[in-house]
């Protein structure tokens, strides 16, 4: 037996020893397996085409605005105080040799409206293109529908006439009923007249005459404006294309040996990758927040709480005692005040969090859309925000 618990301890003293002599090994490997971990791989940049991303200068449109007469109206036009319908109304009558400028004062009509009229001037507009106007009360009138627009002129920020607008107008609502029953759908004081504008005065630009190209990016990054630049002159084989700033690239069309349609159309499809700012945006007003994928939030801790005061007015009748002479019955106001403050709810982030993390820690508070709001720009300001704050 003796022998046995001799040879049982001379084995244990044996695998102890192997067992110290690999720890080192062991110790050297450890290291070794994590080196070889691979790091989280980066967000992938996004593809674009060139023509999705900058536009050329000086090929833009152009915004036209003119005052007009609606007439044709089903009793629902401007009223009497509204005076400048009706005095539209006199100098149209005037110059088609009617006179009733004495009795401007006494002229009653329900069926017209002044109305501002709007439109978009594309580029490389030549006389006889048609565009759509869109047609909005400025008086009274409670509906435009199954009005027409008498003839119009549409002027640019430089007083010259480009277009002229007439026709039919489409509202997408209506307006019935009077006084106190009355129903109205969506919006009947803007309507819209597709193809009401014909353009009168040529507003392109000549090309021919360009010996630099200028595309401006939507969105300025010097990395995007550096990628778009690199393309060009990878495609055109040569140093064509320079970066200006971080917004404009300047193209030497002379270097291009081509016109400027030909060269629109060769670079407008070419792809660069994008790397999008880090946004959110924010409508205070909806309470409608939109935060990028790429936004990210430094270590901070979020305390949230609510408190609000409530008045109530309670009116009440005091009747005077039975068959009385002096009292008199008297509406008494009983006014309560109520606060009432919510426990403070806490929502911790750590370093680099994403939006996901921040919207499920607000959720679990019960934070709202206004809350939330108010959070990110408090965020914000407390420099904890890795993004651009962009309030509507």
């Amino acid at each position: 037996m003796r022998n046995l618990v001799h040879k049982i301890l001379s084995l244990t003293l044996t695998l102890l020893l192997a067992l110290s002599a690999q720890l080192p090994a062991l110790a050297e490997a450890a290291p070794a397996n994590h080196k070889d971990e691979q790091p989280p791989s980066p967000i992938a940049a996004h593809i674009a085409r060139i023509k999705d991303l900058a536009s050329v200068e000086g090929i833009r449109d152009n915004q036209l605005i003119g005052y007009g007469l609606v007439v044709g109206l089903n009793g629902t036009g401007d009223k009497q105080q509204t005076i400048f319908s009706v005095q539209t109304l006199a100098n149209m009558l005037q110059r088609m040799g009617v006179n009733v400028q004495g009795q401007i004062s006494t002229i009653q009509v329900r069926n017209i409206a002044g109305v501002f009229v709007t439109a978009t001037l594309p580029p490389f507009s030549r006389p006889g293109l048609k565009v759509d106007v869109t047609v909005s009360s400025i008086g009274d009138a409670k509906s435009l529908a199954g009005g027409t627009l008498l003839l119009t002129p549409l002027s640019a920020s430089d007083g010259h006439v480009y277009a002229v607008a007439q026709g039919s107008l489409i509202i997408g609502g209506y307006s019935a009923g009077g006084g106190g029953n009355s129903k109205v759908v969506n919006h009947p004081n803007v309507g819209r007249i597709p193809l009401g504008a014909l353009v009168e005065r040529d507003a392109s630009v000549d090309l021919t005459k360009m010996r630099l190209l200028s595309l401006l990016l939507r969105d300025e990054d010097f990395d995007t404006a550096h990628e778009v630049a690199t393309v060009i002159n990878r495609e055109l084989g040569g140093p064509t294309a320079r970066v200006i700033d971080s917004r404009r690239i300047e193209i030497d069309v002379l270097s291009a040996a081509t016109d400027i349609p030909a060269l629109m159309s060769r670079i407008g499809y070419l792809t660069v990758h994008t790397k999008p700012a880090a946004r959110v945006v924010v409508n205070e007003r909806t309470g409608t927040v939109v935060l990028g994928g790429n936004v990210t939030i430094s270590s901070c801790a979020i305390l949230h709480g609510n408190f609000s005061i409530q008045v109530t007015t309670e009116l009440q009748v005091s009747q005077p005692a039975p068959f009385s002479k002096t009292g008199q019955t008297a509406v008494v106001p009983q006014t309560e005040v109520k606060a009432q403050e919510s426990p403070l709810q806490v929502v911790q982030l750590k370093e680099g969090a994403t939006v996901e993390e921040l919207v499920r820690g607000l959720q679990t508070i019960g934070a709202s859309a206004r809350d939330v709001v108010a959070i990110l720009q408090a965020i914000k300001a407390a420099g904890a925000l890795n993004a651009e704050l962009e309030v509507l």
